[in-house]
Formats: structure tokens, C-alpha cells, sequence
């Protein structure tokens, strides 16, 4: 008999990584400032089993970088790079990474990645843990690397024309000459051709690099013909490496191993010491940039993560939320920073409200019997000429707003969004003509409004104020032409609000409907408030008409039966 023999299994991903030779990591460190926080950096890296080599901007002075070069001398790994001045959006960027990594190769001719970081990027994981990745993942190129003719990678700046346009003014020291050159080869249409071979793309200066692969680029025999092309091109150290890895890589990862994040005018965002657990639950390698004084952040970490694979779509998320509520605010949020224009709010309040206009003046005691019978804060006139009348009578509001007519009235849109928006209770008051009309048209157009109009009961008070009939003339002039303008809101196309409206006559033929409406309900509670004594209103109006007023939208006082409104007959089908 013969032995069954073993079938052979395939070798999977995980198998051929765990037989791969551990990764040999090489670090390129570009340092602008702040030597001392990039000593500490560099420290860990080389603590941790990398090969560091650095680059110092020679702007920096040679106290500092003396300073530098001694605290490191202990350093067996760590290695210093011949010295050029940098300039922001400029090929020598580009130039002092290349002089870095050779040199960096030259001193250690055993690595298998290369990583570029800053004096500013913090570790956030071991070194060994990213070394450990980049075994299991030998052959692959981490660079963000996006066609720059497909997608709007850049934030704030220039896409596939900085490839073909000319920049010989510096953006930071001569932005005025800077952009008018742009404008000038934009009418002109002039434009530089892209050499032949090359595919212009985009990504992030923070990379991590195949040794074969750094090394193709660095000796590419067309390699002076690249760098004269890209030492005219905006801001290369986006660019450089981001397409000529394309050339020779044996697959890419269009990703940063390094966490750097920017806002919506193309600005890093700062990691400061509250963003510690937000950046430990990412499981990134490294993170920049942090603030030069978030101790917390340079105490915490480097630490392992629970998870091997970095996942920085989690602070993608928080992040484009927290672009989201700077661009468009919350709702009713009105602040110096993101203060919107006209009409372009995201949203006028914050939650809804009732205004009732006329109700307080055809039911007396409304005021005082509703707030027993609804969940919310029931004021009296909030708008009233002589100061603001708070429930209960308070002399400040919620949110401690101020009581005082002259200090309301310096911005009454800003007193009504910040008192809906200081509570979360409902808020409900008292309007009419006699109050401060300047908020009409934004009440109106705001659809959390729910207002219930009483046209015509401005006139009740009047009917029993007693005084002189000139008075009494010239005052229901004043609040009936305060009315119609209303009321000619409420009838626009522009109308957002929820509209119950009644005139007075309905409310002495029936008086039950706006209550029922106000309350949301068919059975009223007892000791409801009766409706105000209209009797002698039919002679007030008709002395009015004969004094050369015109009363309008207030009912026919005569025929209370055509007053009420006819039933609603509901579709049978």
C-alpha cells in the first residue's frame, strides 16, 4: 500500500510576509525649526531601529544646528545631511530630500524603505510596530499619488496649472506680483509643455518609499531633464516623487502612512493635547502636525495601537464634520467667524417656535392661564416699545438676555435666535402693531415660525381705552397701516412660515378654533379665557370709517353667521 501524499497548500499573503526578511527602515527628517522638538524626534526614530538623516535649513542659525549636531552625537544611527536653504513651494524642498536620501542610502546600503518626515511629525506608534508593517508589506510604495488632470486634489491653490504655467515670483514674498503673473499667462495663454513621459500627479510631500524604488527615481538617467522641468512647476515636493513613482514602482499605495490633514484654505490642521484619543483610536504610524507645546501629545506617545492597520478614514470623518459646521454653521448659530450672508443660513433659528399675533388682545388672561397648558416659555410682548416682557415677569431671560428695550433693539435678530437657541424649551410670546416691526420679514421667511394671527384686534384695546376720539384716530392709523404691512408678508411667495390666521369678527361668532389650534386639541381645558367684549365694536368701526379711516381685514361685525369660516369637507376618495 502506499501513503497518501500531502497535497501542497498555496502560499498566501501572510505567508510569504512572514517569510520576507524583516523591513530595514531609513528616515529622511527635513527640519525648518524648532531643533529641539526634532532632537527628541529624531531620538525616537533611531531608538526605536531607524537610520535617520537629516536635513537643517541653512536659514537656521548655525548655534542652533551646532547644538543640535552635539545633543545627537551619542546617535550612531543619525547622520546629517549637507545644508540648503528652503523656500515654501520651491524646488529646493525637492533638492534637500534628494541630497538627504543619498545620503541616507550611501551610510546604510541594507534599507528597504525610506520615510520622509518632518521635526514637527510626531510618532504615534513604535517604530518597530511600522517596521513590522512594512515586512508584511515588502514591495509596496505608501505616496499619495492622484492624476492631477482627474481630481481636485489641491485646497486653495492651483491643479494641472502648476505643470504648465511659469512661477518666478514667490508666492509668500511676492503674492501681489505672484498672482498677477498668473493672470497675465492665463489671458495671454501661454503655457509650458510637459515633458514627454511624464504623467503630472499630486499627493502629500509625506511619503514612504521602496529603496528600489527611491533608488530608480534618484538614477533615472533622465533625471536632469526632470528636474530642470520640476524646478519650474508650484510647490514640487507635491509632485516630484508623487509622479515619478509612477514611473517605476512596482505597486502603489495612494496613501500617507503619516497623518497630516488640511482646512479649507490648504493650512495643516495642529494636533494639540485634546486630540490624544482621537489620534490613538486612529492607529496612524505618525501625525502632523502638533503644536510645539501639547506635552500631553509628546507624553503619550509613541504607544502601540490595538489594531495593525492604520485607519485615518475615522479622522477624515470628524474632520469634514468639523469643516461642515465651520462652512455652514448650526442652525441659528450666528458668530463672527462664519457670519452668513442674507439668505444663506443654515437655518434662521435654531428650533421651532410660536408667535401669537392678536391672541393676547382677544383673550384677556391668555398670557396668564396658558403656561400652565403648554410645554414651553410663555412670554408676554418680547418686542413691546416700552422693554421686553419676559414670562413671569423676570427682568432677565433666559440666557441672562437683558430686559432693556435699547439694548434689544441694537440687534433684534440677534435677541430672538440667541433666546431660542439658549433653551431647549419651546418659546412662545405676544406681537402686535404696537410692538417693534423690524423682524417681520425674517419671522417670515423662517419656517420654524408657527404664528397664529387674529387680524383686526388691535382694535379691541382701543374700544375701551377711554381716550379722546383724535387720539383713538390717529393711533388705529398708525396700527392698522403696521397690520396690512404685515399682512402683506404673510401673503408673499417669500412666506416660510406656519400660518393660522382668523379675523375678529370670526373670534366673536366662535371663539373656540384658535384656542384649539394653539393648544393642538378639540377639548379645551376648563377656564379657558373667554374672548374680549366686543360689544360696541360694529359703532367704533363705522366712527372710524366716517372719520376717513378704512378698517379692513377685520370681519363683517354685522353678519357674524358670514363671518365663521364654512366646514371642511374632506375628499371621499
Amino acid at each position: 500500500m502506499y501513503a497518501a501524499r500531502p497535497v501542497p497548500s498555496v502560499p498566501t499573503t501572510a505567508d510569504r510576509a512572514a517569510d520576507a526578511p524583516a523591513a530595514r527602515l531609513g528616515v529622511v527628517m527635513l527640519c525648518h525649526e524648532n531643533l529641539d522638538l526634532a532632537t527628541r524626534m529624531a531620538r525616537i526614530w533611531a531608538e526605536g531601529g531607524a537610520t535617520v538623516a537629516i536635513h537643517v535649513d541653512a536659514k537656521v542659525p548655525d548655534a542652533a544646528f551646532a547644538a543640535m549636531r552635539q545633543t545627537l552625537a551619542d546617535c550612531a544611527r543619525v547622520l546629517f545631511a549637507p545644508r540648503r536653504a528652503c523656500e515654501w513651494g520651491t524646488f529646493s524642498l525637492v533638492a534637500a530630500t534628494q541630497d538627504t536620501a543619498q545620503a541616507l542610502l550611501a551610510a546604510d546600503p541594507d534599507l528597504t524603505h525610506v520615510l520622509t518626515v518632518s521635526g514637527a511629525c510626531l510618532p504615534l506608534r513604535p517604530v518597530e510596530e511600522l517596521i513590522e508593517f512594512l515586512s508584511a508589506r515588502p514591495d509596496r510604495d505608501f505616496i499619495e499619488s492622484v492624476n492631477a488632470s482627474d481630481v481636485g486634489w489641491a485646497i486653495g491653490g492651483l491643479d494641472l496649472e502648476r505643470f504648465t504655467l511659469r512661477f518666478p515670483f514667490s508666492f509668500r514674498r511676492q503674492r501681489n506680483l505672484f498672482d498677477r503673473y498668473v493672470n497675465l499667462q492665463r489671458r495671454l495663454n501661454l503655457s509650458r509643455r510637459i515633458p514627454e513621459g511624464v504623467i503630472p500627479h499630486l499627493g502629500s510631500q509625506w511619503w514612504c518609499l521602496t529603496v528600489r524604488t527611491l533608488t530608480a527615481i534618484l538614477s533615472d538617467r533622465e533625471r536632469a531633464r526632470y528636474d530642470r522641468y520640476f524646478r519650474h512647476v508650484w510647490i514640487p515636493d507635491e509632485s516630484y516623487f508623487q509622479t515619478l513613482a509612477r514611473r517605476h514602482t512596482l505597486g502603489i499605495e495612494s496613501r500617507s502612512l503619516t497623518l497630516s490633514k488640511f482646512d479649507g484654505q490648504g493650512k495643516p490642521y495642529v494636533f494639540y493635547d485634546d486630540h490624544r484619543d482621537m489620534l490613538a483610536q486612529s492607529g496612524c504610524f505618525v501625525a502632523r502636525k502638533i503644536w510645539p507645546r501639547a506635552q500631553g501629545l509628546y507624553e503619550a506617545f509613541p504607544r502601540p495601537a490595538q489594531t495593525a492597520e492604520p485607519d485615518s478614514y475615522m479622522i477624515d470623518r470628524l474632520i469634514d464634520q468639523a469643516v461642515a459646521r465651520r462652512k455652514v454653521g448650526r442652525p441659528g448659530l450666528y458668530m463672527q467667524s462664519r457670519f452668513p450672508r442674507k439668505d444663506a443660513e443654515n437655518g434662521k433659528t435654531a428650533a421651532p417656535y410660536t408667535v401669537l399675533y392678536g391672541l393676547a388682545e382677544a383673550y384677556p388672561g391668555l398670557t396668564e392661564w396658558l403656561p400652565f397648558h403648554v410645554d414651553a416659555d410663555v412670554h408676554g410682548h418680547l418686542f413691546a416699545e416700552t422693554g421686553v416682557e419676559f414670562s413671569g415677569g423676570r427682568r432677565l431671560g433666559p440666557g441672562c438676555l437683558s430686559g432693556s428695550a435699547a439694548m434689544r433693539n441694537l440687534d433684534p435678530q440677534g435677541f430672538l435666535t440667541s433666546l431660542i437657541r439658549v433653551t431647549k424649551r419651546r418659546q412662545m410670546f405676544q406681537f402686535s402693531p404696537r410692538d417693534d416691526q423690524q423682524l417681520n420679514w425674517f419671522m417670515g421667511t423662517d419656517p420654524n415660525m408657527r404664528l397664529l394671527v387674529i387680524t383686526g384686534a388691535w382694535a379691541v384695546p382701543l374700544l375701551h381705552s377711554g381716550m379722546p376720539f383724535d387720539d383713538v384716530r390717529r393711533a388705529a392709523a398708525i396700527l392698522q397701516r403696521r397690520e396690512l404691512d404685515f399682512l402683506n408678508i404673510l401673503d408673499s411667495v417669500w412666506l416660510k412660515a406656519q400660518v393660522s390666521r382668523w379675523n375678529l369678527a370670526e373670534i366673536g361668532a366662535d371663539p373656540l378654533p384658535p384656542l384649539a389650534t394653539l393648544l393642538e386639541t378639540d377639548d379645551l381645558p376648563d377656564g379657558a379665557p373667554a374672548p374680549a367684549d366686543l360689544t360696541g365694536m360694529l359703532a367704533f368701526l363705522d366712527r372710524l370709517r366716517n372719520a376717513g379711516l378704512r378698517p379692513r381685514k377685520m370681519g363683517d361685525f354685522r353678519h357674524p353667521e358670514r363671518s365663521a369660516r364654512p366646514p371642511i369637507i374632506k375628499d371621499a376618495s
